[in-house]
This record gives C-alpha cells, sequence and structure tokens, in this order.
C-alpha cells in the first residue's frame, strides 16, 4: 500500500486495484485536477478497509476483482462501519446485475475501466455531492431487467460449477445434491435466463456479471 501525504480541502481518493499500471493511469488523471488528490493507493479488499479506517478519504475508487479479499465484501464491510462512506467501482465489466450487486453492497457510482478519465472526474465530483452516478448503458439494463426473477444463490452455485466444465454428476457431489435436483435448477436456470442450453446460460451469466469469468 502506497501513500502520498496530507492535502488541503482537495477531494482526498483512495485508489484500490491490483493493476499497477491501472493505479498509475489514475494517478496521472487525478495530477493536474486543483480540486483532488490521491492521498493512497492499495492492492486488495483489505489493504483498502485499512486504509480507509487510518485516512477516511472523501472518495474510494474500487476495483472488483482482486485477490484476498474482492471489491464486493470491501465495501459490504467498510459500509457497515462507516456508513457515508462514498465508493466508485473500477471494472472492466458492464454486467447489469454486478452492477446492481455493487450498488446494493453501498457503491454510489460505477466507472468502467475502458472508460476512465473525464467520466472518471465527472463520478468522483458527481459522488463527493452526494449523489449517485451509473453509465447510462448499465442505467439502463438494470432498468430493463428490474421485472425479471432474480437467481437464487443454490441456482448461482450450479451455474458457477457448471462454467467450470462440471457434468451435472460433478455439481451434484460438489453441492450434496441429486442429480435430479440439479437438473431442476437447470430447468429454472434457464427460463430465468431465457437460454437453451448451458453454454449459452454460462455466457450469458458472466457477461451480465452474475457469476465470475
Amino acid at each position: 500500500m502506497q501513500l502520498t501525504g496530507e492535502v488541503d480541502d482537495r477531494i482526498r481518493v483512495l485508489a484500490v486495484d491490483d493493476h499497477p499500471m491501472l493505479r498509475e493511469g489514475i494517478a496521472a488523471i487525478l495530477k493536474p485536477q486543483p480540486d483532488m488528490a490521491l492521498i493512497a493507493e492499495a492492492e486488495d479488499g483489505l489493504q483498502a478497509i485499512d486504509a480507509y479506517r487510518r485516512l477516511r478519504p472523501d472518495i474510494t475508487l474500487m476495483d472488483l476483482q482482486m485477490p484476498r479479499l474482492g471489491g464486493l465484501e470491501a465495501i459490504n464491510r467498510i459500509r457497515s462501519e462507516f456508513p457515508s462512506a462514498r465508493i466508485i467501482v473500477l471494472t472492466t465489466y458492464a454486467g447489469d446485475a454486478l452492477a446492481l450487486r455493487a450498488l446494493r453492497a453501498g457503491a454510489m457510482g460505477y466507472v468502467l475501466k475502458a472508460a476512465l478519465g473525464t467520466e472518471l472526474l465527472e463520478t468522483i465530483r458527481t459522488v463527493h455531492e452526494g449523489r449517485r452516478h451509473i453509465p447510462p448503458e448499465i442505467a439502463q439494463e438494470i432498468a430493463l431487467r428490474s421485472g425479471e426473477e432474480s437467481l437464487s444463490e443454490r441456482e448461482i452455485g450450479v451455474l458457477t460449477l457448471l462454467s467450470k466444465g462440471y457434468s451435472n454428476k460433478q455439481v451434484a457431489s460438489a453441492l450434496s445434491i441429486s442429480q435430479d435436483t440439479v437438473k431442476g435448477h437447470l430447468k429454472s436456470i434457464f427460463a430465468k435466463l431465457e437460454v437453451r442450453d448451458r453454454t449459452e446460460a454460462a455466457r450469458l451469466a458472466v457477461r451480465r456479471g452474475i457469476i465470475d469469468p
């Protein structure tokens, strides 16, 4: 974890990402801004929690896919301890389900890594003012699917194993359920996702952020 020292009344930002080049990119974007200062960097969720406790940044930029502790759990822990924490998710994935989970965990903004730059700065300023900021394309996806029935935790577990190449028998063994129960879950998954087979289900689930790639 890298600290950059004390700053004045600028927006104090903590950047959390396990890729050094991404953090360097964020630093380069923030440096010219007269109203912002990068005060610390963290490589995973555990470092992020520690840095937040010590520094209380105005804004935390949080990656989701990280070693040791991922971004969603880090957001949950920070927000449970500091309900007023203002956290912006940085992610490669534009999935509506992933975005919805992040927002439910307490994130106030959502920025795709491919859109870093002006959008990141706009999001930081918007969230610092206490307002949410979600890319229009993701907000539209969330709205379009708002009436759909969500997959249960068990169905997500089944789908995760299927995406790794598990057979029905292997899924049943891993989850300590019968193969008939697995088939029942698959039928429900296909209906909810409106797909015809497990390959299509796994591909769609990854794209939407229902399961990790």
